[in-house]
């Protein structure tokens, strides 16, 4: 009698899609709130610059066109680190990358507590954007070693879902510092939020120590059959990869999927990082004026994005589609950077404007950065998220400027908000423009 069956049977094919959801259940909670937890720190000392300029603008003499400079001089370090530090840590292990990153942005975060007027401004922001480069792309790569394809978009979502989370915290928190320690021990406010608000990334550097590991295969907490299965799902995903996908770096570098990315990626941090810089002086517009009410005010539209993040990202893991969940956020961001300028008489209609903005922006977060590594082979994905994130950069350093110097000259928050919506229209238009990706693999679906 045969004994072999051509294809298993519903009951077993059930059995297997439960217990591969237990074991990716058991990655997420081990994983993720130490990668968010990161995410989360270093997005609060890179952002709160925006709410430090309330105090250090007077108090150093600082101007709107400076201040531009000083947010974007960030991310021109990031740029010029960020495929370096991507590369070694697909040499040198994820530990090891993070803690080095966490230990050096730590330092450079409290040197801004030091800063003295406007070149030493720079000079600290300049390092703090140096010090961090890699995280963001590094952590994208290092969910790519542990999570297939399909299951890609959910974590990628939980992991950027820092960025609003690190919202609806760090303002409070930042309005608190900037009231409360005023002229404590002598100094500034702004000077005590830079310094108390760079210590939790040394905490880190321990808990990332003894949490996370580089692979499934150093994973302690993972049974040999568990590591199996997501190896499994892994290799599906590799040999199921269309052939014309990048396979190496200089492959990435060539494919025209790489630049439609870069396009809207420039587009995204643009809308992300300018959101955080100006949203406090969006609102102080309005005629809000403490400092503490305006940290509460902004940790709304990040609450609200944040719902809008998850919600999306399970929307898009389901319909395993990245594109147009990327293109309807940019398009509803897009919108409401156009609508806050007619908002400026009212606080609460600002704000309403200000939640649909940010309901957009993070929205398309998760799909947006799902995408990457569906076109890029595994060899290509180290140096090509690095690649997209990094030119994405020259956006990013050049954005604030660009709108510090609008805000300056107009008089007025609108113009910059225009030229948001502008990168967020051609962005979409990028994404539109590419190719879907081929959907043979179902390695790791629900």
């Amino acid at each position: 009698m045969n004994t072999f069956r051509s294809s298993p049977t519903a009951a077993e094919t059930g059995s297997a899609s439960h217990s591969s959801d237990l074991v990716y259940r058991k990655v997420m909670l081990r994983l993720m709130p130490v990668l968010m937890l990161m995410y989360v720190v270093a997005h609060i000392d890179r952002s709160n610059v925006g709410f430090a300029k309330l105090g250090f603008m007077r108090d150093l003499g600082i101007t709107d066109t400076l201040f531009g400079v000083g947010a974007g001089i960030f991310y021109a370090g990031y740029m010029i680190f960020e495929i370096p530090s991507n590369l070694m840590l697909s040499r040198v292990g994820a530990r090891r990358t993070f803690i080095r990153i966490m230990t050096l942005w730590a330092i450079c975060s409290c040197g801004l507590a030091a800063m003295s007027g406007p070149k030493s401004f720079l000079f600290w922001r300049f390092l703090l954007g140096a010090s961090e480069a890699g995280l963001f792309p590094g952590v994208l790569l290092y969910i790519t070693y542990w999570v297939p394809e399909a299951r890609r978009a959910r974590f990628t979502a939980m992991f950027v879902a820092a960025i609003p989370i690190s919202g609806i915290i760090g303002g409070p928190i930042s309005g608190i510092l900037m009231r409360s320690m005023e002229n404590v021990g002598g100094f500034h406010g702004w000077q005590w939020l830079f310094f108390l608000e760079g210590m939790p990334a040394l905490v880190l550097v321990v808990i990332v120590l003894c949490v996370l590991c580089d692979g499934p295969s150093q994973a302690r907490w993972l049974t040999q059959a568990e590591a199996a299965v997501i190896e499994r799902d892994l290799e599906a995903d590799r040999n199921a990869r269309r052939a014309d996908n990048a396979k190496s770096f200089l492959d990435a570098m060539r494919s025209p999927q790489v630049y439609c990315l870069t396009v809207m990626a420039v587009a995204l941090l643009a809308s992300t990082s300018n959101f955080f810089f100006w949203l406090p002086s969006i609102i102080r517009r309005t005629g809000v004026t403490d400092v503490w009410t305006i940290g509460m005010m902004s940790s709304m539209p990040f609450a609200a994005g944040f719902v809008g993040q998850y919600l999306v990202a399970r929307h898009s893991d389901f319909h395993k589609e990245r594109r147009w969940h990327a293109v309807t956020g940019a398009a509803v961001s897009a919108l409401g950077w156009c609508a806050l300028s007619f908002t400026n008489s009212s606080a609460a209609l600002s704000l309403l404007v200000l939640t649909i903005t940010a309901v957009g922006t993070f929205s398309m977060m998760a799909p947006f950065w799902a995408m990457p590594s569906e076109y890029l082979g595994e060899k290509a994905a180290a140096g090509g998220i690095a690649a997209i994130t990094t030119l994405a950069g020259i956006g990013s350093v050049i954005s604030p400027m660009i709108i510090g110097w609008l805000n300056e000259t107009t008089r007025t928050l609108a113009a910059g908000q225009y030229y948001l919506a502008a990168l967020l229209f051609v962005g979409s238009i990028a994404i539109v423009a590419m190719r879907p990706v081929s959907r043979r693999a179902t390695s790791g679906t629900r």
